[in-house]
């Protein structure tokens, strides 16, 4: 859902010799932001994933492939590290709500959601390139929109135009205002990066968080 953020944080935080290197295969300021919130050292990378769907793939197996594949796309890089992919997909009655890219497209977007609940479902996956292990969760956050006017819509867009946002709303700002309701087990999956299951990743995997 997110689309941009001012770009003021760090690429990468101090490493401790203590602990494997922690990485997120991740161009997003939204998903850099949410995981500096850990206060854990960190890198970033571009995994440069292929994100075209497989013939008869769901939107959740989508995002949770998706999720791995950018791990693993950046693996090589980073011998004895722990690897964050994520990858989101938000889907309605079937369909599949990508980036709008333009104002068109977006209004058309907003039209068809309109008093509708959109599955916002979070693929996460941590690739412990030691032993080559993938964990990997899927999240479900379902939003449901407000039964929009055309006139809000146009007003929505031109001060926030959220056309690389899929669904055509950025919830972390004014397009909270979109929606009636949410639901899910993590805030933080909707704007990218589910937290609290990383966190219980990492733990799993030996990483503790405090």
């Amino acid at each position: 859902m997110p689309d941009s953020l001012p770009d003021s944080l760090p690429d990468s935080l101090p490493e401790s010799p203590a602990s494997p290197r922690l990485v997120l295969a991740s161009t997003s300021p939204f998903r850099r932001e949410l995981l500096a919130r850990l206060g854990l050292p960190f890198h970033t990378a571009n995994p440069e994933t292929d994100e075209t769907a497989l013939p008869g793939e769901t939107p959740e197996a989508l995002a949770l492939r998706l999720s791995e594949a950018k791990a693993r796309a950046v693996a090589g890089q980073f011998p004895g590290a722990l690897i964050i992919g994520s990858d989101q997909v938000a889907v309605c009655e079937g369909e599949i709500f990508g980036k709008p890219g333009n104002h068109e497209q977006a209004v058309r977007q907003l039209k068809k959601l309109r008093g509708k609940t959109v599955n916002f479902f979070t693929g996460l996956c941590l690739l412990d390139t030691r032993d080559d292990q993938a964990h990997v969760r899927g999240i479900p956050t379902l939003v449901t929109f407000r039964d929009l006017k055309d006139a809000q819509i146009e007003a929505y867009l031109a001060r926030e135009p959220a056309y690389n946002c899929a669904g055509s709303a950025r919830s972390e700002g004014l397009g909270i205002a979109l929606i009636a309701r949410l639901e899910g087990s993590d805030p933080n999956a909707l704007v990218g990066l589910p937290l609290i299951a990383l966190c219980d990743l990492l733990q799993e995997t030996g990483l503790q968080v405090l």
